[in-house]
């Protein structure tokens, strides 16, 4: 069941598109969609929005022909001026399809009318104990590229071994668009994944509706809800961003704006995942607090405590606390925690505040012994989500490392599986940054710009990295041989060509005039920081001059997989079919089951 959740206003209008026209004068919506995907039994809330403001005996509403009434043995509540304005909308919360096959869905007020079909589809039974995905956040081949030369080696064209991620049998290229634009952000992406349902930029779980209120869209199931459901299986969520960012939320949120921090923490309550481990306890401790963000002296942790959970906030409680834990709660950093480049090798950025961060293969670790536990199984998400925080600043080389780190993870997964074969695991990105390599800087070259230090086709030779250490990463990326891992699109900013040793990358500095503040714009300009390092180049921007970082691209993302289910890929697929492949392998929709 769908619980309720925390009403909140906000000022984020949501998009709705007509989905057919039946005159001149704009149609009215449904929700879900046309040609959504649903499984059989799923939880879901159906919505019509008219574009006038009509009375209720004006509405038909049928399902493949009967009332809609009778198809979900209830009335829903008629909105006559929804959100004071003049439009109507019909909403019908917490309601299924059980029976598998297509759905017709008819909405009119006498004027307009609509009309989806959606694709109601069952299950096997179960093949799958558990399920453990894996998110590079922002992973493009790029990345997993750079992160294979430097973890692996490469001589003469091959390389010396491939990442884990790589060595499984089964593999798929997803697409990544939402229902309102080409360009995915991590909310709808992850949404895509854990619901099976498209949704728009910036929405979790829920179809973004056109009500102010960014949580009473209306909600899709989650897969952790619906494995909850059907097997009582455990959930846990794992992350080294802060865990109420857009791709672990996706596990428990059902709001329009990734933003709702404090709302999603009250959804994790509500959801109670088994286990819950990632930074961004600045929600979670009183206001009274230094460093807090939450708006009440709640002490969200303590209330966690009460309901069973273990708490860690160090590398050693959490590894101390997870082989008798049922429950795990680990916060290890009031924001984003740090990058391994920074924790393992620099001890720049935040660590000298928080020294004792875990590294993520040993937090799936933790995570896998307390979920073990549950002998109905599992589903585990594990998010190395710096990967696309330290891209979106133009901080490769961190970006990288990360994705070698996660490779370490994927690892650790895998040799849970050999003792535990009825594991699915997938390994995938929520969608892609507009990244390349495209050759390298050598230090070598004459000439003082950093142009002539690149080197392109058989210029570019090979980086003179030294070899990785056992987990995976060299000692040093300070060599006279680096890759030219460079960003297309971008503000204004200085390329160096160099690892940002110093600490991460800060690329753009805030430098609105007068007139911007008094407008309350931001303006970015070029960090002069860096303007003065050898070969530095200013490399000007195609973004608006308020645009800070770099951008997502469309790519396709790559899916890797293991284990029962994982067969499922292949080819080109949507990436809502994710969910379905996870789905099938639980067997969340057998009718046997539900």
């Amino acid at each position: 069941m769908l619980r309720p959740f925390c009403q909140a206003a906000s000022l984020l209008a949501a998009l709705s598109a007509p989905l057919l026209l039946a005159s001149s004068v704009q149609a009215q919506t449904i929700y879900p969609i046309d040609r959504a995907e649903m499984l059989a039994g799923s939880r879901f809330d159906l919505k019509v929005e008219f574009p006038a403001r009509i009375t209720a005996d004006a509405v038909r509403v049928t399902v493949n022909g009967a009332p809609y009434e009778r198809a979900f043995g209830k009335a829903g509540l008629f909105l006559e001026r929804e959100d004071n304005r003049d439009q109507s909308a019909l909403i019908l919360r917490d309601v299924t399809v059980g029976k598998a096959g297509p759905v017709v869905v008819e909405a009119s007020d006498g004027t307009h009318s609509a009309r989806v079909t959606w694709d109601v589809y069952t299950t096997p039974a179960a093949r799958a104990k558990n399920v453990i995905l894996f998110i590079g956040d922002g992973m493009h081949v790029a990345h997993r590229d750079a992160a294979r030369l430097l973890s692996k080696g490469i001589k003469e064209g091959k390389y010396f071994g491939n990442l884990a991620m790589e060595d499984m049998p089964n593999m798929a290229l997803l697409s990544t668009s939402s229902t309102d634009s080409i360009i995915t952000d991590s909310a709808n992406s992850i949404s895509a994944y854990l619901t099976g349902h498209k949704s728009a930029v910036n929405a979790i779980g829920v179809y973004a509706d056109r009500t102010e209120n960014t949580l009473d869209d209306p909600k899709v199931e989650t897969l952790g809800e619906a494995a909850r459901r059907v097997r009582n299986m455990a959930i846990g969520v794992v992350t080294n961003t802060e865990i109420e960012d857009a791709t672990p939320a996706g596990m428990v949120a059902h709001t329009r704006s990734r933003r709702d921090y404090e709302p999603i923490v009250q959804m994790y309550f509500n959801d109670h995942p088994d286990v819950i481990m990632g930074g961004g306890s600045a929600y979670w401790i009183p206001k009274s607090r230094p460093g807090s963000k939450r708006t009440s002296n709640e002490d969200v942790v303590a209330r966690f405590q009460k309901e069973g959970y273990a708490f860690a906030s160090t590398d050693g409680e959490m590894k101390d606390a997870a082989p008798g834990a049922k429950k795990l709660l680990g916060l290890f950093h009031l924001g984003n925690m740090d990058g391994v480049l920074d924790r393992k090798f620099l001890k720049k950025g935040t660590v000298a505040q928080f020294p004792e961060q875990p590294d993520l293969p040993d937090m799936v670790r933790a995570a896998l012994t307390v979920l073990a536990k549950n002998p109905n199984g599992f589903v585990l998400e594990v998010e190395s989500g710096l990967i696309d925080k330290f891209q979106h600043k133009l901080d490769w080389e961190r970006a990288v490392y990360d994705t070698i780190m996660l490779d370490n993870a994927v690892q650790v997964a895998k040799d849970f599986a050999r003792n535990h074969p009825d594991t699915l695991i997938l390994v995938t990105s929520d969608h892609t940054q507009a990244v390349g390599v495209v050759g390298t800087f050598d230090d070598a070259k004459p000439g003082t710009e950093l142009r002539d230090k690149l080197g392109v086709y058989q210029e570019a030779g090979y980086p003179n990295y030294p070899a990785a250490n056992e987990e995976g990463y060299p000692a040093t990326l300070d060599v006279s041989r680096r890759l030219a891992f460079l960003t297309t699109v971008t503000p204004d900013y200085y390329e160096t060509g160099r690892p940002h040793l110093d600490g991460p990358f800060e690329p753009v500095v805030n430098c609105a005039t007068d007139e911007d503040k008094a407008n309350k714009r931001d303006r970015w300009c070029a960090n002069e920081q860096y303007k003065n390092e050898p070969g530095a180049t200013l490399r000007t921007g195609l973004l608006p001059r308020r645009d800070p970082q770099g951008v997502h691209s469309m790519e396709s993302v790559i899916v890797n997989g293991q284990g029962p289910g994982a067969e499922l890929l292949h080819g080109h697929m949507h990436n809502t079919a994710l969910f379905r492949v996870m789905a099938t392998a639980l067997g969340l929709g057998s009718p046997a089951t539900h």
